[in-house]
């Protein structure tokens, strides 16, 4: 201890606080050191957690982007998908109400023809109560002028050939071809000729009004306009039922003929009875009782296809006796003029309809476009059954209209009624006056 107190303790006593001193400040700079680097990694940790974290949450929302857009994705197929789903179900079920507010249809293939046949079924049956009223008379006429159109080409080929001026040879032979191409007949021609050169030279052929009035005047004198034109609907003692017989060879429009003159007589207060006497064609009765339905007359007809047509027609005339009806209109089966088995049937049918009462009207319906084979029909049926009058159909297309004079010259039995198309109306009195003038307009 003394040894502290020398010289050389005091100094060894400093230098050791001295080193103390030193030691204690290196303990507290390496701690403060210490400290300052766990600070450095804290920060960096905090730094380096800051990264992974935006790297985490960048990552978190690009996750979510992706998932929105799946979605959205997810939903616009949906979208789609239900659309389509809609889309089907609307064309469904389209169909399906179109179905239900239209039950008549479309009918199926097998049943086209008789739908065809059967003319205007489905309205019938839409309004059952509406019964159809024809045009006036005035108004089928004047349709006539304006369906002649194909007739009255070979009128406004005569008048040209004869505007020429000086006829020669071939005009003439121009001329004769046309009447004879038009169905006038030979005899006809032969007398429409002698009169046009004859007129030719005495008043020459500048003027075409004249020639037109030569022309008229001659072609009306042809068709005869002295003849009864009228139908006969009641009997020769005024008392009732008329009967009329219709027949014809299958497809000059016979049956609807005979729908259209009940259609007229119906309008003019007359009770009528159709007798479907076409027994080999269930869908010509049908059709018939159409035509019933849409005038508001009964038919008489056989459910048995092929019955007896004469047993029908003697039915149908029993009943108009019954119900004091004023015409029995019959249709008959389509007979070939060749065939004599059933021409001879047709004869039956008249002779047993007489037994009951005489028939007072036996219509001969043709095509007018068949031309002078529809006058070989008519001569095999007028030796059949008495002809008393004709109905030319289907006049509006053909130009052929000579054959309503070579068939009255022939027959000596007149047109009376002339079909002009397929409508209803389309049915009207035959008048020689404006059927020359629809030849010639």
């Amino acid at each position: 201890m003394d040894f502290l107190f020398t010289p050389l303790g005091i100094v060894v006593v400093v230098l050791v606080l001295a080193l103390v001193g030193t030691g204690g400040a290196l303990a507290a700079r390496s701690a403060k050191a210490k400290k300052q680097l766990e600070a450095s990694k804290a920060k960096q940790l905090e730094a380096a957690a800051g990264e992974t974290g935006e790297k985490e949450a960048g990552s978190a929302a690009a996750e979510l982007e992706t998932e929105a857009a799946d979605q959205v994705k997810e939903a616009e197929v949906a979208a789609e998908e239900s659309a389509d789903t809609v889309a089907e179900e609307d064309a469904v079920a389209e169909p399906k109400a179109m179905e239900s507010e239209s039950p008549a249809a479309e009918p199926s293939e097998a049943s086209a023809r008789e739908e065809e046949l059967s003319l205007a079924a489905p309205e019938q049956e839409s309004s059952p109560g509406a019964l159809e009223t024809p045009e006036p008379a005035q108004g089928r006429m004047q349709r006539l002028r304006s369906r002649l159109a194909k007739s009255g080409s070979f009128g406004k080929m005569l008048l040209g050939v004869l505007g020429r001026g000086d006829l020669s040879a071939e005009d003439w032979e121009e001329i004769e071809d046309t009447l004879l191409l038009a169905d006038l007949g030979i005899a006809a021609t032969d007398e429409l000729m002698e009169e046009l050169r004859t007129q030719a030279k005495v008043l020459g052929t500048s003027d075409p009004e004249k020639i037109r009035e030569i022309l008229r005047a001659k072609l009306i004198e042809l068709v005869n306009p002295d003849l009864d034109r009228s139908l006969h609907l009641e009997q020769a003692d005024g008392s009732k039922p008329g009967i009329v017989l219709a027949v014809g060879v299958n497809g000059t429009g016979k049956t609807t003929t005979v729908g259209k003159i009940a259609r007229i007589l119906v309008a003019e207060n007359k009770s009528v009875v159709l007798g479907a006497a076409d027994t080999f064609r269930a869908a010509a009765a049908d059709q018939l009782e159409t035509w019933g339905n849409r005038v508001g007359v009964e038919v008489v007809r056989s459910d048995k296809e092929g019955a007896d047509p004469a047993s029908v027609a003697f039915d149908a005339v029993k009943y108009a006796k019954d119900k004091d009806l004023d015409v029995v209109l019959v249709d008959t089966a389509g007979r070939l003029q060749n065939k004599a088995g059933l021409m001879d049937e047709l004869g039956k049918v008249k002779r047993v309809i007489e037994k009951s009462a005489p028939v007072t009207e036996t219509l001969l319906v043709l095509d007018a476009t068949t031309g002078q084979n529809g006058m070989q029909q008519a001569k095999v049926f007028s030796e059949v059954v008495d002809i008393s009058g004709i109905v030319l159909t289907k006049l509006d297309g053909t130009a052929r209209g000579g054959i309503v004079v070579s068939v009255q010259r022939e027959l000596s039995v007149p047109v009376k009624l002339v079909g002009l198309g397929e409508g209803p109306d389309d049915l009207a009195p035959f008048v020689p006056e404006d059927f020359v003038d629809a030849l010639l307009k």
